[in-house]
């Protein structure tokens, strides 16, 4: 797996308020262009994000959908991305001070051509993706969360 790991000024509920927020997905993971419907229940287990990915008119359509899910702490997904298969993504958010919480991003591919990658090829293009990405989610928990 690779992983990456953030410090927000926040707690991890608010954290976990964004990514419960499945409309909010596209403004901080990165390669998401466009959100076509959320379930209801989303981030309950089994929910899914039907989404867009790629740039327009280039556009590929699939989901993500809730592993597991432990408000505020985790939540587990598979986002899948067809015709190149899928990749299972472990979000842990711990509360390391009063008021600052880690998140760790972890990805692998699980499925299709992406999981015969070894897992250096897979970090050369995981790491700054992911790394953008939580830098993105930071963005959207201190522009909602103020002390």
């Amino acid at each position: 797996m690779t992983e990456v790991e953030i410090r927000i000024p926040a707690p991890a509920s608010a954290v976990f308020d964004v990514l419960a927020d499945g409309w909010s997905y596209t403004n901080w993971v990165v390669g998401a262009s466009h959100i076509r419907d959320v379930d209801s229940e989303w981030p309950a287990p089994g929910a899914r994000i039907h989404h867009s990915v790629g740039p327009w008119p280039l556009l590929i359509s699939d989901t993500t959908v809730v592993l597991a899910a432990d408000p505020p702490h985790s939540l587990d997904l598979e986002a899948r991305l067809w015709p190149f298969g899928a990749a299972t993504i472990h979000l842990e958010l711990a509360e390391v001070e009063d008021g600052v919480t880690a998140v760790r991003m972890a990805e692998c591919a699980s499925a299709g051509l992406g999981r015969f990658a070894p897992e250096p090829a897979q970090a050369l293009l995981l790491r700054p993706r992911n790394k953008e990405s939580l830098d993105r989610l930071a963005d959207l928990v201190l522009g909602k969360y103020r002390d």
